[in-house]
């Protein structure tokens, strides 16, 4: 089934309806899209991005029973398997077509995909291609999310594609937005999952689209924006340096020691005027956990001891959210010990990345007591106040 976006602009990708899993770790609740679309000038005709490597026959149907008889040129936003896994296939059916990226990107696709040198031709940050009656100018944007990744601009139509930036992970057989506030959920989901750690290159490559004239942007997945600053918006207050006041509680309890620790404290919070978000971590929905990050304030982790370290399922709370660097400015740790414990060195060490401070810990030996709970609303007084000198809360 193939879509017009604009006359002589189509969109020809596959739709996943039941993936659930992305690299393997990250949950798809509602599946997802890989994007490809084909623009056809009065001289040439360029496919931009392919599709995942299980969904080649889809687009190979699409560009069939679209009437698409020649490619000149494949552009390669990102060499990631899910937008550039179908290119071998599209060679041999249009064997005349070239691979158009960047240096980066090329020497990924021969490593990835093992596509031969001469079948690529190398562009420079705004180089522009002509298809006759169509420009394409290119636009290097590294680092949302890999180091090679970049977008092109349709000049004529003002239409942005800038691969997986300003993507959703949203299976829909609608082409355009209709569901602003379900694309905003799912495009915030995708954000913390996949670009949070990029926030600096991507407020960078935001500033640079400042530049061009955006009418609609299509991305590599999830559903074209016929309204960009909505997404553009989104991305700039993701990830800007604002935090809101909220407090992520996110915990493991063996015992119900550390459940009754975090039960009192989270009231604490809420008794403060704070916002919390609370994840048990046992089987918890990263992607949700992700989210909550994107704008919190401060994050605490609650955790009982096993063989005096951290819980595993909290040391990989810990290890996700170094990986995804949110903007978060406090964190602190709560939990029980049995007879020796090593947890708030352990878990501190493993948040390096993150540039925080760090309130003190409540660790108890056992089961809380009076005492454990009036340092646990010590705590959450020394939260409050840390929010107010930032002038999130009044």
């Amino acid at each position: 089934m193939t879509n017009e976006i604009k006359p002589n602009v189509y969109a020809v990708g596959a739709i996943d309806w039941d993936r659930r899993l992305f690299d393997e770790l990250i949950p798809l609740p509602d599946g997802t899209s890989y994007n490809a679309y084909i623009v056809k000038g009065s001289q040439k005709t360029a496919l931009l991005d392919t599709v995942d490597p299980k969904k080649t026959h889809v687009l190979l149907d699409n560009l069939v029973r679209a009437g698409i008889q020649r490619i000149d040129y494949v552009v390669a936003h990102h060499a990631e398997q899910d937008h550039s896994g179908s290119i071998p296939d599209v060679l041999l059916l249009y064997p005349e077509a070239k691979v158009v990226t960047n240096a980066k990107c090329k020497a990924m696709l021969m490593a990835l995909l093992r596509i031969e040198d001469d079948k690529f031709i190398v562009v420079e940050d705004g180089q522009e291609l002509s298809l006759g009656d169509k420009t394409l100018k290119f636009i290097f944007i590294p680092w949302v999310h890999w180091p090679e990744t970049l977008g092109t601009y349709l000049v004529e139509d003002k239409i942005l594609f800038p691969c997986d930036f300003f993507g959703s992970h949203l299976a829909s057989s609608d082409v355009f937005v209709k569901d602003e506030p379900m694309v905003y959920e799912c495009a915030k989901r995708y954000y913390a999952e996949i670009m949070m750690p990029f926030r600096t290159p991507i407020k960078n490559n935001l500033k640079k689209l400042e530049a061009f004239d955006i009418q609609i942007i299509a991305p590599s997945h999830g559903p074209v924006y016929q309204r960009p600053q909505f997404i553009i918006d989104a991305y700039k207050d993701w990830a800007g340096d604002d935090v809101k006041n909220e407090v992520v509680v996110a915990y493991v309890s063996m015992h119900d020691s550390t459940r009754d620790m975090v039960e009192h404290f989270v009231g604490a919070l809420i008794d403060r005027d704070i916002n919390v978000r609370q994840f048990n971590l046992t089987g918890v929905d990263i992607g949700e956990l992700a989210m909550a990050l994107v704008d919190a304030a401060t994050v605490v982790i609650g955790s009982p001891t096993v063989l005096v370290g951290p819980h595993p399922t909290t040391a990989y709370a810990a290890f996700l959210a170094n990986a995804l660097r949110p903007k978060t400015r406090f964190v602190s740790i709560i939990g029980s010990y049995g007879w020796a414990g090593k947890m708030v060195e352990q878990l501190s060490g493993m948040l390096g990345n993150l540039k925080v401070e760090v309130i003190e810990p409540v660790i108890t030996k056992g089961v809380a007591t009076d005492k454990d709970f009036v340092s646990l609303d010590l705590l959450a007084d020394k939260i409050a106040a840390k929010h107010r000198e930032i002038g999130i809360l009044k």
